[in-house]
């Protein structure tokens, strides 16, 4: 197994990135093999509880305030209807889910109903997750009282890039959040987004902060812009997708025993290059027709790939299946009812 370092350097990190594709992709695959089941995908599905009318001036959101995206807002869900999504992601072969509000920080009327929101998906049977915004010790520890598994909280660029995003709250106030989360017995999902006008030295700082945390986070969502009408970064320039495979083949290699999760922008990518990130070692992707307020490929799309590829669900099956088997599995996961 991979030594789990916390110690990288930007130099390191920049060599790793600039490596010949096909070693790239050779070592990062050969760390993946070596810790998970490389036709294995964990699946999680994703809600917005709560859409629109942020505070925070995230460039890259649909749902800021700042910016008009034509979103209208939507207030806090109703228990009921979270459990009906939570129950239908069940049925469809979702392991995880994840809960989403557009807030800079939980209110203190709207966080009992979060804590019912928790406890009802987990008595469900799936595991939960909720990216909230900025937590204080006290909202994380009932978090973790309720039974939270996972907490989101991107660190969504590198600290020198950082203000050129954001500057309605500092990096820094985002570490201490993960502390928090940490310190009270939470699972961390903690990545970042890329293609927003970065370089490839800010791509390097995102990985090394993730990387260097005291604890690697479980999962490490990587998000490719989707770029959004009214937003500052809507004209940006595309990322070049080799670029692309290259931040989840690195992040791969980082940290070589957590989840990295394919996640926004996966609607842009054809089959051939979300292949090139499995096998660079991305093993989680959210499952269903929608990420808070943007679209995602269609659940036929994501079943037909798989099983042109003998990719299956996380937990649906035993290691090493046929590939017929493995695609039958698969169907039957994504698709019972």
């Amino acid at each position: 197994m991979s030594v789990l370092r916390h110690d990288w350097q930007n130099p390191e990190i920049e060599a790793l990135l600039q490596l010949p594709f096909n070693d790239l992709l050779f070592q990062a695959h050969s760390v993946h093999r070596r810790h998970f089941d490389p036709n294995a995908v964990q699946v999680s599905t994703l809600l917005s509880i709560k859409t629109g009318a942020c505070p925070e001036d995230c460039k890259y959101c649909s749902q800021s305030g700042h910016y008009n995206t034509g979103l209208e807002k939507e207030k806090l869900l109703q228990l009921e209807k979270v459990l009906a999504e939570a129950e239908t992601a069940k049925a469809r072969g979702a392991t995880r889910f994840c809960m989403g509000a557009a807030w800079k920080h939980p209110s203190r009327k709207d966080f009992p109903l979060v804590l019912e929101m928790v406890k009802g998906v987990r008595a469900l049977g799936l595991e939960t997750c909720m990216t909230l915004g900025q937590l204080t010790e006290e909202q994380t520890s009932a978090l973790a009282e309720a039974g939270l598994d996972y907490y989101n909280h991107n660190l969504d660029t590198s600290r020198e890039y950082y203000d050129k995003i954001i500057t309605t709250r500092h990096f820094d106030e985002r570490l201490d959040t993960l502390a928090h989360v940490r310190a009270a017995g939470i699972k961390v999902c903690s990545g970042g987004i890329v293609g927003m006008g970065e370089s490839a030295r800010d791509r390097v700082g995102l990985l090394r902060e993730l990387a260097n945390l005291p604890q690697h986070p479980e999962s490490v969502p990587i998000n490719n812009l989707v770029k959004i009408k009214g937003t500052p970064l809507e004209n940006v320039e595309d990322l070049d997708p080799f670029d692309f495979v290259r931040v989840i083949a690195v992040a791969r290699i980082l940290m070589p025993a957590s989840y990295v999760r394919l996640s926004a922008g996966r609607e842009q990518m054809n089959e051939q290059l979300q292949a090139l990130c499995f096998f660079a070692g991305a093993n989680s992707i959210f499952y269903g027709d929608r990420l808070l307020t943007t679209s995602n490929p269609l659940a036929s799309s994501d079943q037909a790939l798989f099983a042109r590829l003998g990719l299956v669900p996380e937990g649906s099956q035993p290691s090493a299946l046929p590939h017929q088997g493995a695609t039958r599995q698969f169907h039957d996961a994504m698709t019972a009812s």
